[in-house]
């Protein structure tokens, strides 16, 4: 059928009704938006005011950022802390990432005695969270192991994931079976089939766990504070929680500025890898 070229084209029109839903929409998405970045926003502006202006009820900014910054980054060694925490975060997350891939590899592509029970173990050590164990773990490396004050001690016990192990070995199982049979009989062994074939094709679950493991290290608080005394090995949230003075009289602008300063680094990563971390949870039938 040829269309008339000279017919004239109709447009649907909008009811009053759908215009009126969807401003209520968008008021209510606008209005969720602000409600849950009043806090970020709050912080911002007490950032930029001086110390006696932070708290009083006064949500204008000022001219103080670049002072409050230079009391933190100077008197408290934020910059130097802040690269403990890089440190710390980035091994973190490169770790349980190689590990979790190598579990997962054995748990989908090999067979072993036990190996459901052995699964099943890993899923219950995502219930036992780091205040339970923290005692033992205490024991363990600050007498048995002698890393009390060392890096390895903030690292090496969080280097397993079960969350890792369980998001490769569900994406393992995903991708079809015949592929592995193929690279058995070109003679691709298990290392080479990971890293030739399995890594190419979980780019989005490694991103997405990465941002999850990142930020999960980067907030690390309790055990850096038990098991570190030197301030020269300290990561940034305790740092930022010598800030605060029991009794006294605590900057409440530095601490500001010196908050917003430390939510960066975990904002540049999922900035970079968001579209990664979007792609890694969906559920598609490509897989």
């Amino acid at each position: 059928m040829v269309r008339d070229r000279h017919l004239p084209r109709t447009r649907t029109a909008t009811s009053p009704r759908a215009r009126r839903g969807d401003w209520g929409t968008h008021t209510a998405l606008i209005l969720a938006a602000l409600l849950i970045s009043a806090p970020l926003l709050l912080a911002l502006i007490k950032a930029t005011q001086p110390s006696s202006a932070v708290l009083s009820p006064s949500l204008l900014p000022g001219g103080a950022f670049l002072s409050n910054l230079e009391r933190v980054w100077v008197d408290a060694h934020l910059g130097r802390s802040m690269l403990n925490s890089l440190i710390v975060a980035v091994t973190v997350t490169t770790g349980k990432t190689i590990l979790a891939l190598l579990a997962a590899l054995a748990f989908v592509y090999f067979r072993f005695p036990f190996k459901g029970t052995a699964f099943a173990l890993v899923l219950v050590s995502l219930m036992l969270p780091t205040e339970v164990l923290i005692v033992a773990l205490f024991d363990l490396v600050s007498r048995d192991l002698n890393w009390a004050d060392s890096f390895a001690a903030i690292i090496v016990p969080f280097l397993a994931s079960a969350t890792g192990t369980f998001l490769f070995r569900q994406h393992f199982l995903n991708i079809p079976a015949s592929l592995a049979d193929a690279a058995r009989i070109d003679g691709c062994g298990p290392l080479r089939y990971l890293t030739r074939i399995l890594i190419p094709m979980s780019w989005n679950t490694i991103g997405a766990l990465a941002v999850i493991q990142f930020v999960y290290a980067w907030d690390q608080y309790l055990w850096p504070l038990v098991i570190m005394q030197r301030d020269d090995h300290q990561v940034v949230q305790v740092g930022l929680r010598k800030l605060i003075e029991v009794g006294g009289q605590t900057d409440w602008g530095a601490v500001m500025a010196g908050a917003v300063i430390t939510m960066l680094p975990p904002l540049i990563v999922f900035t970079a890898l968001q579209e990664q971390f979007s792609r890694g949870f969906a559920l598609s039938e490509d897989k």
